[in-house]
């Protein structure tokens, strides 16, 4: 008989709540329902979400994802856009090509987009908090015309801005944002536009906000955060930041657990866990299971807030 191997101790601290938002859910039904209901392929424009995992599991049940509408056959079969909203040049090219077409834009991230037509409504230049390039950015500012609104991505920039006109001025943020960032975006704006209208409150989102402080409650205690999740992930990336400014000795943005053989643990005694809002739970475990191949684990949950959210499919899909 084998003599039973003795395995060195690790704890993980498991960030709670992780994972999937509600956005991000109610996008993945949405694909997979039309699936259901209209059989293969379902058209995706873009990556539904930001998770090379769920797209590819997407891709199996017969989901295919393009970047442009130009790609899609004539075939009356529907396609979906993505969670982080697109510009409104691109339903109108649907109906223009008289395509059958479902939204799965974030209902957080439409809520931004209706501010923004409030604003330009009421004759205010926008300041748009984001990153340049970011589809839910391009979907935002495509809701109004090019010179309606102003990105502006850092505190320098915000020093730097120059609008129209000062006096009719309104921001807006990118929901997936750094928490800390984004305030001390605003106390510049604010300090140089006292009269800038926001919204009542920012419009970082509810799972975003959670996400991170969960990364904060529990990074003073790891030697080594694993933020499982895209490197295009927005709110995937802006994880790894908090960790490391929150007290972390390290952080570490993974796509899935086989990164963890290029990585040298020696010397790690805890190891914090979490996994940004495109990233599902399965994912949590692969990583946990293979540490457990190496090491005797010890799991804590570290729980800051629960999450209840539930988004309502479109109307196409409710029935």
């Amino acid at each position: 008989m084998n003599a039973p191997r003795h395995l060195p101790p690790l704890q993980i601290l498991l960030a709670s709540p992780r994972g999937f938002c509600a956005g991000v859910d109610r996008a993945i039904q949405i694909v997979e329902q039309a699936i259901e209901r209209h059989g293969a392929p379902v058209y995706v424009r873009h990556e539904i979400v930001h998770n090379r995992f769920v797209v590819e599991s997407l891709e199996a049940k017969g989901a295919v994802f393009v970047e442009e509408l130009d790609e899609i056959p004539n075939n009356n079969q529907p396609v979906v856009f993505s969670a982080h909203g697109v510009p409104k040049s691109v339903p109108a090219d649907a109906e223009t090509r008289d395509m059958f077409y479902l939204d799965a834009t974030c209902p957080l991230v439409s809520k931004v987009h209706r501010e923004a037509e409030k604003h330009h409504a009421a004759d205010r230049q926008i300041i748009l908090i984001g990153h340049a390039g970011h589809p839910e950015v391009v979907g935002t500012m495509g809701q109004l015309p090019d010179d309606a609104i102003i990105l502006v991505q850092s505190t320098d920039d915000a020093r730097a801005v120059e609008p129209a006109d000062p006096g009719a001025l309104a921001y807006i943020t990118q929901t997936t944002l750094s928490v800390d960032d984004t305030v001390e975006i605003v106390k510049v704006l604010k300090e140089r536009f006292p009269d800038i209208h926001g919204p009542h409150r920012q419009d970082i989102c509810y799972a975003t906000t959670n996400r991170q402080q969960a990364v904060k409650a529990i990074a003073e205690r790891c030697d080594l955060m694993l933020v499982i999740g895209a490197d295009n992930s927005s709110n995937s990336v802006r994880l790894v930041e908090v960790a490391k400014a929150s007290g972390a000795r390290d952080a570490v943005l993974i796509a899935r657990a086989d990164r963890l053989a290029d990585m040298d643990l020696e010397g790690v005694a805890s190891i914090g866990i979490t996994a940004g809002a495109s990233a599902p739970e399965v994912l949590v475990e692969e990583v946990i299971d293979c540490l457990r191949q190496c090491y005797d684990l010890t799991i804590e949950e570290v729980e800051v807030t629960r999450e209840d959210v539930h988004f309502k499919l479109p109307r196409a899909l409710a029935s």
